[in-house]
């Protein structure tokens, strides 16, 4: 490492150098996020449920996650999104409108053992899924 009184250029060169290293800062110079995510950077989006489908969890856990297929909305692509709670995947149908968001692992991935599974169901047909649940409100008929 340089350490003279002319140093200066080479520490700078070699800083910028190393960056490309961090998996991070990578990430946000090649713009990643923004070139690969469905949601297209946005918090949630609405799509519409094509099928119900139940996915078994990964290797040291047992059970059956149950999760929805969707297509969104504003781009046309096909996610999978974990209902949470129970009895909750009941309160859906196929043709819904759902809105989901990002399940909340880290580095825009899956979490824990649901495999492939990046988001999940927050609302549908515009009514909470958690007061749709509880029985406080009933989902609107289309």
């Amino acid at each position: 490492m340089a350490r003279g009184e002319f140093a200066g250029r080479k520490l700078k060169r070699d800083r910028q150098s190393k960056r490309w290293l961090n998996k991070w800062w990578k990430r946000k110079a090649l713009h990643i996020k923004e070139r690969f995510d469905p949601l297209e950077g946005a918090p949630q989006a609405k799509g519409i449920v094509l099928k119900k489908e139940g996915k078994e969890q990964k290797q040291p856990h047992s059970g059956i996650i149950k999760c929805v297929r969707v297509q969104l909305i504003k781009n046309g692509k096909k996610v999978s999104a974990h209902v949470p709670r129970d009895k909750a995947i009941d309160k859906i149908d196929e043709h819904d409108e759902v809105t989901i968001e990002g399940l909340g692992g880290s580095q825009r991935g899956q979490m824990g053992s649901i495999p492939g599974v990046r988001y999940k169901v927050m609302a549908v047909n515009g009514v909470s899924l958690s007061e749709l649940r509880k029985g406080k409100k009933e989902k609107p008929k289309r």
